[in-house]
């Protein structure tokens, strides 16, 4: 079984969220700042912080002072609000096929009571934690 893996994109986002929380509070943050300090290239973190914005997990600021900043307090965004609002929602999936159809709903059944311990203990790691200064 391969360990779990964060894509690419839930990484970058978690580092810019990070990063976000360690800057002053309610000053936006323009993306290319964030990506030249954080060594993420700067087009891929625009399409991240996109769905970050849509689950209200950042605020987007227009304007030549404009940029990105936390919509909520480091202690209220979880590793979870990050992952699924990148990547989707973290699901159990087992291959089904043919052979054995009960073997195969039971077999995800136990995917997603995999997925979902997961999701609890992500649901458990705030933002506040991971913070840093840098």
């Amino acid at each position: 079984m391969e360990p779990m893996k964060l894509t690419r994109a839930s990484t970058y986002a978690l580092h810019a969220v990070v990063y976000m929380a360690g800057q002053k509070k309610g000053q936006p943050i323009a993306s290319h700042l964030i990506a030249r300090k954080k060594g993420i290239p700067e087009r891929f973190l625009l399409k991240v912080l996109k769905p970050l914005v849509s689950a209200r997990v950042l605020n987007s600021v227009k304007g030549p002072n404009g940029g990105y900043h936390l919509a909520r307090a480091p202690g209220d965004i979880t590793l979870l609000d990050i992952i699924e609002a990148v990547d989707g929602p973290i699901s159990g999936q087992a291959p089904g096929g043919q052979q054995d159809g009960f073997l195969n709903r039971r077999l995800e059944h136990i995917c997603n009571q995999t997925a979902e311990q997961v999701r609890k203990q992500l649901s458990k790691i705030r933002v506040s934690e991971l913070s840093t200064k840098d």
